[in-house]
């Protein structure tokens, strides 16, 4: 079986992705898979596609270590040819040609339903959440709207168009109310912590919208919650044991997430048995009226009084060395390797693996 595992792409979690794309590679070729791996961006020259497939045999790895900054998009679109446009030369071609795709891509078109729709259109199979269900976890405001309307908790918000109200206005922070510092500012559409800031005045405030505005226009403006911050993993319609993420100092931002050593991870996590129960039937719920596929980890803030709260859900969920659910998957005694070849079965079910 051959499976082409689709990471990077022009999107500002594409170093993030290409380390996770390299190790889900490495460990389906460990499987017995033949596999190739592909930047969605950059794609590939050659259109003799069998001889871009590794195997055991092959005694060739995939290697990625993620910057401790994000990627520079600007400069990465003048050095290609690509421009503006989202999918490389061949991509679609070479999905085309091998038996499954395995969506290794975070953020932008690899989580927002526009590539699922593509490979839906094509009959391309791939792994994970289709184009419904993408759409609605990665535009947070829709997500914390359904949350809101499903009876799970989720820290109040106000969204800004910076489009329409500049960075500075006098009257732009906490319009409706719902709001006060401090709060959590972020773009409606990233992952990775991409964006986020924590302000506590206006100045603060200010320089995290104007830094969340070079990722998106639409920003989310969210009431911070004091408290411990847990991931619950779902795979094969099952939640997986919650994880304590314990940042050594600030708060989950990119470097503290992708960096080893820089954040205390447990798992599974110390909580009273009532409260981790509680928080995996809730992101249970989350999956499933969010219409999550396959697999998908969700994110919580619970509070001194143990108040659980949903910050989101992921449909793409990290799987580089530092990413929580391959933790919490090995918490419940699946390997990585085993956790790589469960999702490429989920989606290839019609698929004769002999």
């Amino acid at each position: 079986m051959q499976i082409a595992v689709i990471a990077g792409g022009l999107s500002p979690e594409r170093d993030v992705s290409l380390s996770s794309g390299s190790l889900i590679a490495n460990a389906l070729i460990d499987v017995g898979y033949k596999v190739c791996l592909i930047d969605l961006y950059k794609g590939v020259e050659t259109n003799y596609f069998a001889e871009l497939f590794l195997d055991s045999k092959s005694g060739k790895r995939y290697s990625y270590i993620v910057p401790q900054h994000e990627p520079d998009l600007e400069k990465l679109k003048k050095e290609s040819y690509n421009g503006n446009s989202l999918i490389g030369k061949n991509v679609i071609e070479l999905c085309r040609y091998a038996d499954l795709v395995f969506l290794a891509l975070h953020g932008d078109i690899g989580e927002n339903g526009k590539l699922q729709a593509v490979f839906d259109v094509y009959g391309i199979l791939y792994t994970g959440t289709g184009y419904i269900g993408s759409l609605l976890a990665m535009d947070k405001d829709l997500a914390k709207k359904i949350m809101a309307q499903n009876q799970i908790l989720t820290p109040e918000w106000e969204i800004i168009d910076v489009t329409q109200t500049p960075v500075g206005a006098a009257d732009t922070p906490f319009q409706k109310g719902a709001v006060n510092f401090p709060c959590v500012i972020k773009p409606c559409s990233c992952g990775s912590s991409i964006g986020v800031s924590i302000a506590k005045n206006q100045e603060e405030y200010n320089a995290a919208l104007e830094y969340a505005s070079k990722y998106e226009k639409k920003i989310m403006i969210e009431k911070m919650i004091e408290g411990r911050e847990f991931s619950v993993g779902i795979l094969e319609n099952k939640a997986l044991p919650a994880i304590e993420i314990i940042p050594n100092e600030g708060f989950y931002d990119y470097k503290n997430k992708y960096q080893p050593g820089f954040t205390k991870e447990v798992c599974p996590a110390e909580l009273d048995e009532d409260i981790a129960v509680k928080m995996q039937d809730i992101a249970l719920k989350v999956h499933e009226i969010l219409r999550l596929g396959s697999y998908s980890r969700i994110d919580f803030i619970v509070d001194k009084e143990n108040n659980i709260y949903c910050l989101e859900a992921n449909t793409l969920p990290g799987m580089t060395p530092t990413s929580l659910l391959p933790q919490e998957a090995n918490a419940a005694g699946i390997s990585y390797n085993e956790l790589c070849d469960k999702i490429v079965k989920m989606a290839g079910d019609k698929i004769d693996y002999e």
